[in-house]
């Protein structure tokens, strides 16, 4: 056969070039804008005094569109591989922004606790620093809880944005409520499973300095 013929004639088989995605694919142009949507949105929030209802609502609108382009953007990237170092660093970093503009804007303006944004703003950056420290050994996979805290989330920050009265102004501390149960909760989580991975990192990481320490001694 030719493959075998090429190789037995000693020719060098060359593996197929993945191609790398570039700077300016869809998924990253979704994230630039959701950085771009965050200045925007302050200023929509904060506009006349931050109360009339007329500017909340374009905030709202601004907020919505962030969050929309916070799920295709992910997906857009793991199906058509447009995974880019650059997207790895400004995904998060959007998502923190967005979220994070929106908790302090609304506690500053009387809306909000300002528990409730410490408790939330506490556990995103404490989560990320916690994957940077366990990093070498293994990356912790988003779970079905984090994205569902994510949702509530985004649904009771939206519903604060918006000048709301009667029983939907009620209904929405009740999505809040939820909002920071899952986010303790999955913090939580993601706290076992950090260590869990690090001390199964530092066994192995043990385990392989004594088979190498062995090897040397049987030589």
């Amino acid at each position: 056969m030719s493959g075998a013929s090429a190789s037995a004639a000693g020719r060098p088989c060359t593996a197929p070039v993945v191609r790398q995605a570039g700077l300016w694919n869809i998924a990253n142009v979704l994230t630039m804008l959701r950085l771009l949507l965050v200045p925007a949105f302050v200023l929509l929030l904060v506009h006349d005094g931050g109360h009339d209802p007329a500017w909340r609502a374009f905030a709202w609108a601004a907020f919505a569109i962030a969050m929309i382009t916070d799920i295709f953007d992910g997906h857009l990237a793991r199906t058509y591989n447009l995974v880019t170092d650059f997207g790895k660093i400004a995904d998060p970093i959007a998502d923190k922004a967005i979220m994070g503009a929106a908790l302090v804007c609304l506690s500053v303006l009387g809306d909000l606790p300002w528990w409730v944004t410490g408790v939330i703003l506490f556990r995103e950056l404490g989560i990320t620093l916690m994957r940077f420290w366990v990093i070498k050994h293994g990356v912790i996979p988003a779970s079905r809880g984090g994205k569902i805290k994510t949702l509530a989330q985004g649904t009771a920050v939206g519903m604060y944005v918006l000048v709301l009265t009667g029983p939907l102004a009620t209904f929405r501390w009740w999505v809040m409520a939820v909002a920071v149960v899952l986010t303790v909760a999955t913090g939580l989580d993601y706290v076992r499973q950090a260590v869990v991975l690090r001390r199964a990192g530092l066994a192995r990481e043990r385990t392989e300095q004594a088979e190498r320490a062995e090897t040397g001694e049987d030589r």
